[in-house]
């Protein structure tokens, strides 16, 4: 089934994060996220280790990857307590 994105996503978020920002890990785990959410619709619960093997990148690329994204507000990261497996909102303030 093919993924629908939207254009923002890649005219303007990929050369930002990944030409701009330097952090092509964290453009790649929001496509991953994307996939995993269907662009939002849903949550996804993975954890580091899942969106490592998801996004070949390393469990630390995945932990820096999120966490910019998360201070960049394009995916909100939840988790019941501190060893629990976050769970992933895809946003896309763009479509404010």
């Amino acid at each position: 089934m093919p993924i629908l994105l939207d254009d923002y996503v890649i005219e303007t978020l990929m050369p930002d994060l990944a030409g701009h920002d330097r952090h092509p890990s964290a453009f790649l785990l929001y496509l991953a996220l994307w996939r995993l959410t269907n662009g939002g619709e849903r949550e996804a619960v993975a954890s580091l280790r899942q969106l490592a093997e998801e996004t070949g990148l390393s469990r630390r690329a995945v932990q820096d990857a999120a966490a910019r994204l998360a201070t960049r507000r394009l995916v909100a990261v939840e988790r019941a307590g501190i060893t629990d497996v976050p769970a992933y909102r895809v946003l896309r303030p763009w479509m404010r």
